[in-house]
Parts: structure tokens; sequence; C-alpha cells
């Protein structure tokens, strides 16, 4: 059970949203959520306060009569349920969800505890929500995505629960839920903030660490295949050049290479004097993908950690707009809500994530051009060579999805498209960059799920899977459990398939 009284680290967000552990909110957030809702309850009286008697965006312009506050927080959720597209995947909710509930729990939101207690309820009983992907700009927030949430809240829409889609209301029953009496500007804070993008978010970086994991797990692999001089990931080397990232890779592929038998000393082969070869039939020096792994991957790691920290700060933020803040006795209008730093750490992740793609098929590459490695048969084909066709086919998957990710790079931050009468005229575009960059984490699993049946294929030709690293020996067993040494021409779709589930839930 995750507490959301002390705020959330990372691991608990990945815990609650990969896992489904269950949250409550604890007694300092139920209270700070109580305080902020009484407060401006009597603060509200005889005062013009935006969202809550005044409209929304540029109708903020008209008072609101009494008689319809409720109404007008109501409307915003239903009017803003207007996205399109595919329903995002329940994962991407329930991380909306609880980002949405741990920004309530700064007690700065001035939401009753109903509401809080409601998002527990769905958060628990696994409620989802259907979110059209398309519809926010990320600037109020993720208006669009959010009110779809808020629809579910109040007891419309649909949710998926249980495996299967049903009108809320029916969901709610089964759980001894009922539908949220909106108050004061519920309306207002369930749809404002950066909930979803933040949600989708943390999904990206959760798998982008294990990508970042499997590829230099990867990179480990080939420069045993190919008999690299282990110098590459020297320590002196690598704090010459003092890039965390840098120096954190190089460590960890050191430690990888203390139990294989497969690296090259240097000063053994070429500094012992003793060398008279006059056209070295070992490369001196290997290619950039197997030699600059530590200076490819070392940005990555730095560029993933950073987000994270910036991701888990947004979560454990107040996203509103007014800000109510019981402590100074007032209420503050800005622009919270503004999904700038998610939008800008988006971009940033899958340009990262599409580098680690394009190693992984540069690496690929290597593995297949015989005439480059010269020790491996052409696409690491078991078979008859001619009749056969080994692995050849797969490297076109493998290049177009590379090819996709690259054309998904251009950067959504700076694509800010005025709207909203052009009282949005600036906006951060936050949940399309997270989408985006969530199609740039999901094929870089399937390029790299192909790599790794490629190095089985090539540990196995070479003979050398009782010479490879403790971790590599590991990976070889447990993968070829899904995927056995093949001669003979099979379709692969289901193995590459299978091989990709292994790297996302290993």
């Amino acid at each position: 059970m995750v507490n959301l009284s002390g705020g959330l680290t990372f691991d608990e967000i990945a815990r609650v949203v990969e896992e489904n552990e269950q949250v409550e909110l604890g007694d300092a957030a139920a209270e700070k959520i109580a305080r902020s809702f009484s407060f401006l309850d009597s603060f509200a009286e005889k005062k013009v306060i935006y969202g809550i008697n005044t409209g929304f965006g540029p109708m903020a312009q008209y008072r609101v009569d009494d008689d319809h506050l409720r109404e007008l927080q109501f409307n915003i959720i239903r009017s803003h349920s207007c996205g399109a597209g595919r329903p995002l995947h329940n994962r991407f909710v329930r991380a909306a969800m609880l980002s949405r509930l741990s920004n309530f729990a700064q007690g700065r939101s001035g939401i009753s505890p109903q509401l809080a207690e409601l998002l527990v309820a769905f958060l628990n009983n696994e409620i989802y929500p259907v979110v059209p992907e398309h519809g926010g700009v990320g600037a109020s927030g993720d208006l669009v995505q959010m009110a779809h949430i808020g629809l579910g809240l109040i007891g419309e829409g649909i949710v998926s629960y249980k495996g299967t889609y049903m009108p809320a209301s029916e969901a709610m029953k089964d759980c001894g839920l009922d539908p949220l009496e909106i108050k004061i500007r519920e309306g207002l804070a369930i749809a404002n903030g950066t909930s979803v993008m933040s949600g989708i978010a943390s999904v990206n970086l959760f798998y982008a660490e294990k990508l970042f994991r499997w590829s230099l797990l990867a990179s480990v692999m080939m420069n045993e295949i190919a008999e690299s001089y282990d110098d590459f990931v020297s320590e002196p080397l690598a704090i010459s050049r003092p890039h965390n990232g840098q120096v954190f890779v190089a460590e960890q592929m050191r430690e990888h290479f203390k139990t294989s038998a497969r690296l090259r000393k240097r000063e053994h082969y070429l500094y012992s004097g003793k060398n008279d070869e006059r056209i070295f039939e070992h490369k001196v020096q290997g290619y950039y993908s197997l030699r600059c792994v530590p200076q490819v991957l070392g940005p990555i790691y730095d560029t993933i950690n950073f987000a994270k920290e910036i991701v888990e700060r947004e979560f454990n933020s107040v996203c509103d707009n007014p800000v109510v803040d019981p402590e100074s006795g007032s209420i503050y209008h800005g622009g919270n809500f503004h999904g700038d730093y998610v939008s800008f750490e988006m971009d940033k992740l899958k340009i990262a994530i599409t580098k680690l793609t394009m190693l992984a098929e540069r690496q690929l590459n290597y593995l297949f051009h015989d005439k480059i490695n010269g020790i491996l048969p052409p696409f690491v084909n078991l078979g008859t060579l001619g009749l056969n066709y080994g692995m050849q086919a797969a490297q076109f998957t493998a290049t177009s999805t590379t090819a996709e990710s690259q054309s998904l790079c251009s950067p959504v931050y700076i694509h800010s498209i005025p709207n909203n009468n052009d009282n949005q005229d600036i906006v951060s575009m936050g949940t399309n960059s997270a989408l985006m960059t969530a199609k740039v984490v999901e094929n870089a699993f399937q390029v790299i799920a192909i790599q790794y049946m490629s190095l089985l294929q090539a540990i196995d030709f070479l003979e050398i899977s009782d010479k490879i690293s403790m971790e590599s020996k590991k990976i070889y067993k447990e993968l070829r459990e899904i995927f056995p040494l093949f001669t003979d021409d099979t379709p692969m779709c289901g193995d590459i398939e299978r091989v990709t589930d292994y790297l996302k839930n290993n």
C-alpha cells in the first residue's frame, strides 16, 4: 500500500502504475485536503474567483450567476469530453489518475475529501475511464483527456472495468461507489493540470530504464561475440571524460566482462612486443557501435535520470489554476497547469531512445554483415546459404521501425499553435510529446527483440555459450526457452512478440 501523505517517489509511482499496488491518502494528506476545501468554501463568498463564478478560458470575462455555479462545474467536464482517436492504454489512465490524486494531496486545490477518496477507489478497484488519445494541447493542462476521466467520476461515460467496457455507473455500482457530487470548483480541478502527460511520461520512463539496461547488456554480448579489446571501458579512459552516464556505462560493462572469457587484453596481443603481423587479422579498434557504447549510452542514461526527477517533481506539485493556499489565506491565479517541463523532457527522451534504437540497429548490421564482422555467416544464417535466409528479413523490420522512430523525433515542445481565442497563445503540446515518446519506446523494444534473437544465433554459431559472462549466460538460457535455435526458415513474427514481452517484463 502506497501512502500519499509523504509525496511519491518514482519507485512508488512505478509500483502503483505497473504492479497495480493500492494507494491510500494517509492522515496528513486527508487533513490538508479537508483544510483546503474548508478554506475555499469560506473564502469564496462575495469574491470573484476564476472558474468558480466566472466562465473558463476566454469566457472568464463573464460572471456566472450563483444559481448556476454547480452546473458550471459539470459543464466543463461534459463540454470538454470531446477527445478523438484510440483509447489510451489503461496503464496510462491509471498513471494519470495517480498523478492527479497526488497533486490534490498537496492540499492546494480546494477539492472536497469525496473527490480524493473517489480517485483512491477508482485506482484500488481498477476502474479506468475511457480516454481518447487526442485532444489536449497541454497548456491549460490536459483539459480534454482529464475531462473524460472526470466524466467517469461523475458516473457518466464509459470505463474499462474487469476486462470489459461498460457505463461508468455500472462499474461504480458494482464497487459500491456513488458518483461525485461536484462542489465549488471540482470540475475545473479535475480537468486542470498536467496529470495525463505526467502519467504517460512516468510509464515511458519506467520502460526507458528497462531499454537502457537491455541495450547495455546487448552491447556486452556484442563485444563478447566480436572478442573486442576491453580497454574501451577501462576506468582511466572513462574518468578522463567524467560525464556521469559514460562513467556508469563503462563501469557496468567492466563488471560484466569480469566473468567473460571472450574479451581481449591489448597488452597481451599488441603491447607485448611479440606481434609481427603486417595486416592485423583482428581489428585494432572496433566499430563505433561496439567501441563507443559508453559514449552513446552515457547521455541516454543521464537523460533518463534527469527526466525522472522532473516527472517525480511534477507528480508532487500543485498544477491547478487558481491555486488555493490556506496558509497565506489567499487564492493565486497563474499558470502551474502549463506542461512545458514534461513536454521538453519527453522530447529529449524520445530522441535518447531513438538513438538507443539506432545503436541496436547498427549493432544488428554488424552481426548480419559477414564482410564487416568476418566471423559469422550472412544474417547469422545457420541453415544452407541461398536456400535459407536466417534473420535476413528481420533486418527489414528493425530498419523500418528505427526509421519510424527517427521521423518521430521532431520536437513537439516548439510546435505551439495558438488557440482558445488566443487565450492559450503559447502551449506545450505535452501529451502529444508523451504519446509520441510512447511510440518510440514501443518501437525500441521491437528492434532490441530482433537484436537479441540475432545475438543468440551468433552465440550458437560460434559455440561460445560457455565462455560469455555470467549475466549473458543467464539471458541466453532464458531467451532460448522461448526462442529456440533455428536453421530452417520459419515465420518469426510470433517470436519477435514473445521476446518483446520478455524484455518488457524482465
